[in-house]
């Protein structure tokens, strides 16, 4: 491809997918494969529409349920539902303690319509009455739309190292709650031809290293609202699915709770497995982690945005990916193989180090040809280990 196109198009791709990852593609040889891609285009089709579309649906009548784990007393579901409730919507907004920081704030400064109410995802009573609450109270105006906001994750390791515990309360919250609280609320939302929002993740579209139990949960979800969206077509309720990118939500800024967390599954952790991986191991994982959640965004209104626009625009779309950088890991995750794949994510997110059975000068030591030849994996504990 000539430099003339590719400085031509450039300007097109950089906003999309921020200039050090357009450096990226440049330095890896992959400009001008993405450049070919958009040429064909029409220039239309390759602007990104970040805010709210301008034509919008009169519902201003209707209420807006948002459900999410742990609720709306943190990161997306708090700015959500402080957003709707500017807007004019009532706004039954679910909080797993409704004295939390959170949940005071939202007294604080949002107006009578917004309705808390205290959801643990894990406890059936809770969600039947969430449910009876919603369904008592929308019987006069409709509910419009429902967001399913499930983000636990527990642990950051291995599939070998996490706990089955770990895989099933992930399914517990990201997937079955997300499931009884959509079947619960169908017939409202099949009446009102309403909207069905869940915020997902890209962890259930790729393998990110360390994230299996979450990234698994998140695949069954994705995977159960487009199922949602086929099936639901007929009755006009629309199906949006938000894939965020990293956010600085209070999850992610809590390092005290991630080191707690790690030292659990170091306790926790059987001998032999211990044995094989190693305490550094896990300490490396735990510092490359860390280090990737530095890189995350402090502005929320982009995924704000995005679930707004998933509300009540016209024709929502049934993917947004909120978040810098996205457009580039889709494009390198669908169109390069899958060696290249797995070392973007290790350099974006979490680079392994051989475990400890592996490394040189071990018993029976013998790393396979693959890992040995991998520029991206460790032969040793990370610098800050080794300190």
């Amino acid at each position: 491809m000539g430099l003339d196109r590719c400085s031509r198009l450039c300007p097109c791709i950089a906003p999309r997918l921020g200039q050090p990852a357009t450096w990226l593609l440049r330095d890896l040889g992959l400009l001008g494969a993405l450049c070919d891609q958009m040429e064909g285009l029409d220039p239309i089709q390759t602007l990104v529409i970040v805010g709210l579309s301008q034509a919008r649906l009169g519902h201003s009548g209707s209420s807006l349920t948002a459900l999410p784990w742990p609720g709306c007393d943190s990161g997306f579901g708090k700015e959500t539902a402080k957003k709707l409730d500017s807007m004019g919507f009532t706004v039954l907004a679910t909080v797993l303690e409704l004295n939390s920081p959170g949940a005071i704030e939202l007294r604080t400064c949002c107006s009578p319509r917004l309705r808390l109410l205290q959801l643990d995802l894990t406890k059936p009573g809770d969600i039947s009455r969430v449910l009876e609450f919603t369904k008592a109270h929308t019987t006069s105006t409709g509910l419009w739309g429902l967001v399913n906001n499930a983000g636990h994750n527990e642990v950051v390791a291995d599939a070998e190292l996490s706990p089955v515990a770990t895989f099933r309360s992930c399914m517990e919250v990201n997937f079955f709650g997300a499931l009884e609280l959509t079947k619960g609320l169908l017939p409202l939302l099949r009446s009102s031809r309403g909207r069905i929002v869940t915020v997902g993740s890209p962890a259930g579209d790729m393998p990110y290293p360390c994230l299996g139990a979450y990234g698994t949960s998140k695949a069954a979800v994705a995977l159960l609202m487009d199922t949602f969206s086929c099936e639901l077509l007929p009755w006009g309720v629309k199906v949006s699915i938000i894939q965020p990118g990293c956010f600085k939500t209070e999850s992610v800024r809590n390092v005290g709770q991630w080191e707690k967390r790690k030292q659990l599954l170091l306790a926790n952790l059987p001998q032999e497995l211990l044995q094989a991986y190693g305490k550094d191991y896990i300490e490396h994982l735990h510092g490359q982690f860390l280090r990737s959640l530095r890189l995350a965004m402090s502005d929320l209104s982009p995924v704000v945005d995005a679930i707004t626009d998933a509300l009540l625009a016209a024709r929502p779309r049934r993917r947004y990916y909120p978040g810098q950088g996205l457009g580039l890991m889709y494009f390198i995750h669908y169109y390069l193989p899958e060696g290249l794949r797995r070392r973007f994510l290790q350099a974006f997110f979490i680079s392994h180090c051989l475990p400890r059975a592996l490394q040189p000068g071990q018993p029976g030591a013998t790393p396979p040809r693959d890992a040995a030849q991998d520029p991206n994996l460790s032969l040793g504990p990370s610098p800050a280990v080794a300190r």
